[in-house]
């Protein structure tokens, strides 16, 4: 039977969803608050420069390639993809770096350099790896997060003992090398916990970067965006920009019967949200939110982020698309976001510059720069914190790399805590949604179906399966397949 459904933001999430749904001859439609599509995946562009605003790195092809193939489609129809060889650059101290090769054997050859022995530690670790991510991502994450005994299956009984480990443990168990651990517990960033706090299981990411790869989607992550919009669009779904909801309506029985966007009431069978799950939730009527304020003060959220977006008059040296500042102490700046959340002292950093592979990003000679420091939510925010932090980082990238760039910045916009939740209405300003760890992992998210409004759901990453660009097209599906399921339901009583 064919639904109304309207569906709150454009984000990936989102997106995915609605491709899903309308596929199953549902009349869909998307309210995005912003003037552009895809949520956090949006564009910055000024003087010829253009920037993602969101996320830059596409790793899990796979994901990508499943979720078009539903559709009898492939990913190469809506953008062209390149790996990049190094993946990425990781630099330790001043002109002390190393890359990270597309190719394995490479790989192991820089852990053998760095430290004997280890590469054959790295090939028992990376075989665990790939078979946890051939359980876990081509499985369990693709379970609605309903109940606990989604977890068990033939495959992942045997896995079940790494979610009370530890990644930390595993990889220290394993290697002694500094700089290696450091390369090693990297991946765990993208779930936005420390590795100590993030069970073993999760070193499925470890073969998601070594293992798959790096990519680039020539245009940017943006065109990602813009191709599952022009999907949506072939199949039948209705974009409406500039419509930010202002409520949620409820009647007496729990039923949301539409939504209320500027100052109109746009009736619907179902009400599916990819915006931010707590803010979502202050659309309701308080008798119908499932969760408190006390709740969501106490769950562990993946961090902020202070990003730059920097046009350079030149093109810079010593750098790769993606390269990770490790030159600082990782342990110290995690507990300034987990465990004392304030500024940190000495952050560590990620810089991107795109427009070293693809053209599309800078004018000829000039460079694309994004520069990002993790930090804890919530954090106040402000335009001399803002400089005091870009001085930061732009002083450790001439030192570093051996260069000088300060003469040669051309423009600098900065995006904070505020930022996040004036465009996103991100609870305190996350930017990665909800930390994977063990109390906050499948079952124990918040639920994709709403417990007190009969026909609301929930999309994205703040629910299951968690943070990334491909959890959110997986919780898209997730959260079509279970509309389509109780609808179904509901035909048969």
């Amino acid at each position: 039977m064919s639904k109304t459904i309207s569906i709150i933001g454009s984000g990936f999430s989102s997106l995915s969803a609605a491709c899903y749904l309308a596929r199953d001859g549902h009349n869909v439609t998307i309210f995005e608050k912003n003037n552009t599509i895809g949520g956090r995946a949006r564009r910055y562009n000024k003087d010829g420069f253009t920037f993602d605003i969101g996320p830059t790195w596409y790793w899990m092809p796979d994901v990508f390639d499943r979720f078009f193939n539903d559709f009898d489609k492939k990913t190469s129809q809506f953008y062209t993809l390149e790996k990049l060889n190094p993946g990425y650059q990781v630099y330790f101290g001043v002109e002390d770096s190393v890359h990270i090769s597309a190719n394995l054997n490479e790989i192991y050859a820089l852990f053998e350099k760095e430290e004997k022995g280890s590469s054959l530690e790295l090939k028992k670790f990376l075989n665990s790896a790939k078979a946890n991510y051939e359980v876990a991502v081509q499985d369990l994450v693709y379970k609605p997060g309903v109940s606990p005994l989604e977890l068990i299956s033939s495959k992942s009984l045997t896995k079940l003992n790494q979610l009370f480990s530890n990644i930390r443990k595993q990889v220290q168990s394993k290697f002694t090398n500094p700089r290696l651990k450091k390369i090693l517990e990297f991946p765990v960033l993208f779930l936005g916990a420390k590795p100590e706090d993030t069970p073993a299981m999760y070193n499925f990411m470890n073969w998601a970067d070594f293992g798959l790869g790096t990519w680039h989607p020539k245009g940017g992550m943006y065109e990602v965006a813009q191709g599952m919009e022009a999907l949506a669009l072939e199949l039948g779904v209705t974009f409406h920009l500039n419509a930010d909801v202002e409520k949620i309506e409820v009647d007496y029985n729990g039923n949301a019967t539409g939504l209320v966007i500027n100052n109109t009431f746009i009736p619907s069978d179902i009400v599916l949200s990819g915006a931010d799950y707590c803010h979502t939730e202050k659309l309701l009527p308080k008798k119908f939110r499932q969760y408190t304020d006390n709740y969501w003060n106490n769950r562990k959220f993946a961090p902020s982020a202070l990003l730059f977006y920097v046009g350079f008059s030149k093109k810079l040296k010593n750098v790769e698309h993606h390269t990770l500042f490790f030159d600082e102490e990782f342990d110290s700046h995690a507990e300034y976001i987990y465990d004392n959340p304030s500024w940190p002292k000495d952050p560590l950093f990620y810089a991107s510059f795109p427009s070293i592979t693809d053209d599309f990003f800078a004018p000829t000679g000039k460079e694309a720069a994004t520069f990002l420091i993790p930090i804890a939510i919530g954090l106040e925010d402000n335009e001399e914190i803002r400089k005091k932090y870009f001085d930061i980082v732009i002083d450790r990238l001439e030192k570093v790399t051996n260069q000088k760039v300060k003469e040669d910045i051309l423009f600098v916009k900065s995006y904070c805590v505020n930022d996040f939740v004036k465009d996103y209405n991100s609870y305190k300003g996350n930017a990665y949604g909800l930390a994977n760890t063990l109390t906050q992992t499948a079952f124990l998210r918040p639920k994709i179906k709403s417990k007190k409004v009969n026909n609301l759901y929930f999309t994205g990453q703040l629910t299951v399966p968690g943070p990334g660009v491909p959890p959110a097209l997986i919780s898209g599906k997730i959260a079509a397949a279970l509309i389509n399921k109780n609808i179904h339901h509901e035909i048969l009583v």
